[in-house]
């Protein structure tokens, strides 16, 4: 039977830690976890989050490794909607990572969250 992505997404953030954006600030501040930014190269640059590393969602798989290697080290995920992040996360825990969690909010929140760490 094949699913539809509402379901893909439903399964996927069972299996994933959702966190607002401020929550991720607070959380990064103190473990110094990786922000990971999966919206395509163009979206990334026209409006980047202060911190974010790029790697598009098609790629991420192929890339991670070259990154981070560290499979605790704690991993924050977004992109415009936390559609391909929550998909994006899905895997990277398919893949080992064991800290891996998505930003849920508006992007403009996330592209705010360098205000939540001080």
């Amino acid at each position: 039977m094949l699913k539809t992505l509402p379901q893909l997404l439903q399964q996927a953030k069972q299996n994933v830690q959702l966190l607002t954006a401020k929550k991720a600030a607070q959380e990064i501040s103190q473990n110094h976890g990786l922000l990971i930014d999966v919206r395509e190269s163009a979206e990334h640059f026209a409006s980047p989050a202060v911190g974010a590393i790029n790697i598009p969602r098609g790629v991420l798989e192929m890339k991670i490794l070259e990154i981070e290697k560290d499979p605790e080290r704690p991993i924050y995920l977004h992109c415009a909607s936390s559609l391909r992040a929550t998909l994006a996360a899905e895997q990277l825990a398919r893949m080992g990572y064991t800290n891996v969690n998505v930003i849920t909010c508006r992007m403009e929140e996330v592209l705010n969250m360098a205000q939540y760490s001080q």
